[in-house]
C-alpha cells in the first residue's frame, strides 16, 4: 500500500511526514524506517524508527533509488513501514509527473512485500494521474 503527501513547498508536508511515523511507531509490531537526505529530523522521531540518510549511499536517479528500496525491503522481514520524505530531490526526478512510474513500481513491490510507503514530495495533486491522485492524503 502506498500513500502521498503532495503540495507546495512550505505546506508543511514533512511536519505531516513525521506526525504519521509518529503514529505509526507508536502501532507498530515490527520495524519502521524514515528516509531522508539529510540528518535534520534525528532528533524529531523515536530512536527506535530507523534512520536512513540516503545521501551517505550516492543514490543518482529513480532506478538506483528504487533498488536501494528493494534492498532495504529484502533484508528485513519484520518491516512494517516506511517513510521517504522529499521523494524528487533523492531521486534525482524534476516533477510529479516524473516520479509516476517509480511511485507505480513502489507501490507494486510495498503490495507484493505487504510493507506500507508514504512518501512525500513538492508538487500537485492534480499533477498525477487519477489512480495516484485516490492515493494522496488530505492534511491541509
Amino acid at each position: 500500500m502506498i500513500q502521498l503527501i503532495v503540495a507546495e513547498k512550505g505546506q508543511g508536508k514533512t511536519k505531516f511526514l513525521l506526525e504519521k511515523v509518529s503514529e505509526a511507531q507508536s502501532k507498530a509490531k515490527g520495524n519502521v524506517v524514515f528516509i531522508d537526505n539529510d540528518l535534520s529530523h534525528m532528533y524529531e522521531i523515536k530512536n527506535t524508527v530507523r534512520l536512513v540518510n540516503v545521501s551517505d549511499y550516492n543514490i543518482g536517479n529513480a532506478e538506483e533509488f528504487y533498488g536501494f528500496i528493494s534492498g532495504i525491503i529484502s533484508a528485513d522481514h519484520d518491516l512494517e513501514h516506511i517513510f521517504i520524505d522529499k521523494l524528487l530531490i533523492i531521486s534525482s526526478l524534476g516533477s510529479p509527473a516524473d516520479a509516476v512510474g517509480l511511485i507505480r513500481k513502489l507501490d507494486n513491490v510495498s503490495t507484493k512485500c505487504d510493507v506500507s510507503l508514504t512518501i512525500s514530495f513538492t508538487g500537485k495533486k492534480s499533477d498525477l494521474p487519477e489512480d495516484l491522485q485516490k492515493a494522496v492524503l488530505d492534511f491541509i
